[in-house]
């Protein structure tokens, strides 16, 4: 199984720069691109109803592992950039016990 890390650096390469002329949601296809590749990935991790709506939301539920009464989480997150920015030729680099000074 591919490591968080692993997955992150695939993500950030995917351009997901939004189009601030359209109207419809997603507003280009880098960004449907990502939500095929993290319902694929959900569903790979055992998540048998992950599913992608017409506006690109990707939903999936994990089901509780246990027998307690618990409340239910929801995570939320952006899949799109700020088109201020090109998300064209993403190089990511981790960058272990960064000193805060600058990243060459």
């Amino acid at each position: 199984m591919k490591r968080v890390e692993e997955r992150f650096l695939e993500y950030v390469k995917i351009n997901t720069k939004s189009d601030e002329t359209t109207r419809k949601t997603p507003s280009t296809k880098g960004q449907l691109i990502l939500a095929e590749k993290l319902c694929n990935e959900l569903k790979e991790i055992g998540l048998k109803d992950a599913k992608i709506s017409e506006h690109g939301y990707v939903y999936a539920t994990l089901e509780k592992n246990c027998n307690r009464d618990l409340p239910v989480v929801g995570f939320i997150a952006h899949m799109d950039t700020a088109p201020d920015y090109s998300g064209e030729n993403v190089n990511p680099k981790i960058i272990e016990n960064y000193d805060g000074g600058d990243i060459k």
